[in-house]
């Protein structure tokens, strides 16, 4: 029996088109939350200089490691909640939640210490050095420090997204952003009371406003939800469901992890072409993230609706939101990609005034930016398989789309074409993986609905 004050919502029927709006444009509020993040952050760091600038481009694709990580035990809890929410005891979904939690909290323990160890000849290996080192190591060191405030409630979120609201998360992060938009320039330039820290000031930001949100899920969770308790039962019990949520989590957290070890492989080979060059590939990067956050948020909301509907083997219902999907997947990437374009110097312009990160931002959207719609497909691809349960065919096509074309074709590329050759792998891994994955996922939906 649904709980009062619960939002949990069943997507085994209804109107597909509406249930899919009405989940992602919440899932898209959380998205720009996450996004504005980094972009303030950017744009602040910014206007202390090309090094700060580049140091925190170089912090990217280890923040994004660690966050992936986090993620990909939403995705797996999330996967498993959505799968039982409509059926299961209350109680047992409360476990199931529960464990989930304390299982996140143990991973960010190890990965704390980790990281504070290891700062320095991750950073030095991924072609930092002097100032620009030292930059990334003030940051890196806070961050760390207040990794479980950002950290778990990424878990908390995907928890009360798998029952089928969206929007309270969405909320949740959104707060975020607003409290980092409003902190960010006081800790960086030290304005009024507030000492001025620099780089320093922006990873302090961070920790602060996702403490906020930590407070926040925890609240929703045990006073609302009630899916939160401190008794896990019996040890064979939590192991069994840590088995469950980490037979998706941890497929998942591969493929999550291929995309930002492989931007730092790129990231180093951009940083060949000097500071400005990463710097410019930082600020790409991070718009990026901006114009493509409404498919990654349709994408997130792909988990929740295909899982519920396998466990009610509703294929027809699977396949029809797909088929909506992907056609707005390519049509948005079009727009996007004419966006950027066309304002891509404008855009640029408003993280670095040097002519060479200009440049650089404008060849990337140039080049990239064609394969935008078909990078749509990969996303909603992967989150489809994770919702059917199926997470290993997400990690071979991360696999293909980042180790066996981008990184080689961007080696190669740099060598023959120079930066313009390192984007130019990035839209032939995005076109040629984008194609197959969506065919093999309808592929294995049409084979399941023969088997029921």
């Amino acid at each position: 029996m649904k709980k009062r004050g619960s939002k949990k919502r069943n997507l085994t029927e209804g109107n597909i088109k509406k249930q899919l709006f009405q989940l992602t444009w919440p899932m898209l509020l959380g998205m720009l939350g996450m996004i504005v993040f980094n972009l303030v952050d950017t744009f602040y760091v910014g206007r202390l200089g090309v090094h700060e600038l580049a140091a925190m481009s170089f912090t990217f694709p280890v923040v994004a490691i660690v966050n992936s990580l986090s993620r990909s035990i939403g995705i797996g809890t999330s996967s498993l909640i959505s799968r039982n929410v409509i059926y299961a005891e209350h109680k047992e979904v409360r476990m199931m939640a529960s464990r989930a939690i304390f299982l996140g909290f143990v991973l960010v323990l190890f990965f704390v210490v980790l990281g504070m160890l290891t700062i320095r000849p991750i950073f030095h290996a991924m072609g930092a050095e002097g100032e620009i080192l030292d930059y990334v190591e003030d940051y890196m060191k806070i961050w760390y420090l207040g990794m479980p405030f950002v950290v778990m409630p990424m878990v908390g979120n995907s928890i009360v997204r798998a029952t089928g609201d969206t929007f309270t998360p969405g909320m949740i992060i959104l707060s975020n952003a607003i409290i980092n938009v409003i902190l960010d320039p006081l800790l960086i330039f030290g304005i009024g009371p507030f000492p001025e820290l620099g780089i320093k000031g922006a990873a302090l930001t961070t920790v602060i406003s996702r403490s906020v949100g930590f407070v926040l899920i925890l609240t929703v969770l045990i006073r609302r939800e009630k899916l939160i308790t401190f008794s896990l039962g019996k040890i064979r019990e939590t192991i069994a469901t840590w088995k469950s949520v980490l037979f998706i989590a941890a497929p998942t957290a591969l493929t999550m992890l291929i995309t930002p070890i492989s931007v730092a492989i790129i990231t180093k080979i951009i940083a060949g072409f000097g500071k400005e060059a990463v710097a410019g590939f930082g600020v790409a990067s991070r718009v990026e993230m901006l114009a493509l956050m409404v498919i990654m948020s349709l994408a997130s909301v792909q988990i929740i609706f295909v899982g519920q509907n396998m466990s009610k083997q509703r294929y027809d219902r699977i396949k029809d939101a797909l088929r909506l999907s992907s056609i707005f997947s390519m049509g948005w990437g079009t727009f996007v990609f004419l966006i950027l374009l066309i304002f891509s110097h404008q855009i640029a312009s408003l993280f670095s005034p040097d002519e060479t990160v200009i440049n650089v931002v404008h060849r990337f959207f140039l080049i990239v930016g064609v394969s935008y719609g078909f990078q749509g497909l990969v996303t909603l691809s992967t989150s489809s398989f994770n919702g059917l349960n199926k997470p290993y065919p997400s990690a071979v096509f991360s696999i293909v789309r980042m180790f066996v074309l981008y990184v080689p074709l961007a080696w190669l590329g740099a060598k023959l074409f120079q930066i313009n050759g390192v984007f130019l792998a990035a839209l032939i891994a995005n076109v040629f993986v984008g194609i197959i994955s969506y065919r093999y996922l309808l592929k294995v939906i049409n084979r399941m609905e023969k088997k029921k």
